[in-house]
């Protein structure tokens, strides 16, 4: 069995063990990566980029030297190959604790329980909870559930495949940094700019693939593709731009417009203004697309890397 087949066989099987058993609830080896990076920032933080580029390199390099290093260490066998990347991949893909907490907060709308909706809201992203009503929550979740498709699935499908384990646990460090430190508050507008910056680039192949299966994936191909090329360039990020557009027109509802940050007030523009404003049930309708845009994307990566290393050769 070649390396590529043994990438192929242990991404499958990765991307499996996540539908199948969800993030580990134990032992979480983002959570771990997450508290030391949290030290270093400790250590390094101070209000100048130089100091953040340092942070950003000593923990997404870490990350990555780990992957390497484990990699070369199981070279020899096809099948522990395999076997490291199903583990890689399981770890940093997050496709199934998404779409659980996505549900958690739908089932709680569903019963009209705004309470519960809003406590549950900040497992999946950092707005305000208390500043949304029942509509609001529910675009909340849609938006995240596309974003966090193309973050915490298909970027990590697409850098895995160009550069097998150290690529899956590369992109999962410098996604997680972005979220530790890429954030523009006072204090970290310049120690968390090499983060983010590094996050943009990092996920910009990702965001793309993610938009072009939810075109192909979606009830509404030539509404996401009207969405895409509308009002993408338009949002403030440059990856989750083309991937909540994408989804917009796909599942024909209203993204974007006013939302709150840590207290931070935002006037986004609006994705896919024809549609209708997101209900709760669709909710579930952006998990289904979730869930068919990766397993896409785990088709379209294997395939990809199986091509390219022939031509390789």
């Amino acid at each position: 069995m070649g390396a590529d087949r043994s990438y192929a066989y242990g991404a499958a099987a990765g991307l499996l063990g996540d539908l199948l058993l969800g993030d580990p609830h134990r032992m979480h080896p983002v959570a771990a990566f997450g508290r030391a990076a949290g030290r270093v920032e400790r250590a390094l933080w101070h209000d100048h980029r130089g100091w953040g580029a340092l942070h950003t390199l000593v923990c997404a390099g870490g990350a990555t030297a780990v992957g390497v290093a484990a990699a070369r260490a199981v070279r020899p066998s096809a099948a522990a190959s395999a076997a490291l990347t199903a583990a890689a991949t399981w770890a940093v893909v997050g496709g199934t604790s998404l779409a659980r907490e996505a549900r958690a907060v739908g089932h709680a709308l569903e019963r009209g329980d705004l309470a519960a909706a809003r406590a549950r809201l900040p497992h999946l992203c950092g707005r305000d909870p208390q500043a949304l009503d029942a509509d609001a929550i529910a675009r909340a979740v849609v938006e995240s559930v596309a974003e966090n498709t193309s973050d915490a699935v298909v970027g990590a499908l697409v850098w895995g495949a160009v550069a097998g384990v150290p690529g899956l646990l590369g992109f999962r460090a410098v996604n997680t940094l972005d979220a530790m430190v890429g954030h523009k508050s006072p204090r970290l507008r310049r120690f968390g700019w090499a983060s983010a910056r590094l996050d943009d680039v990092a996920g910009w192949p990702g965001a793309r693939l993610t938009a072009v299966l939810a075109v192909l994936a979606g009830d509404d191909p030539r509404g996401a593709v009207r969405a895409w090329r509308a009002d993408a360039h338009r949002h403030p990020s440059p990856n989750a731009g083309p991937v909540e557009a994408s989804f917009a027109g796909a599942l024909g509802v209203r993204l974007g417009g006013t939302l709150s940050y840590g207290g931070r007030v935002e006037h986004r523009p609006v994705l896919n203004g024809a549609g209708r404003p997101v209900r709760v049930a669709d909710i579930g309708r952006a998990v289904r697309l979730s869930r068919r845009v990766g397993l896409l994307a785990l088709g379209v990566t294997v395939a990809g890397r199986l091509i390219g290393k022939g031509r390789v050769r």
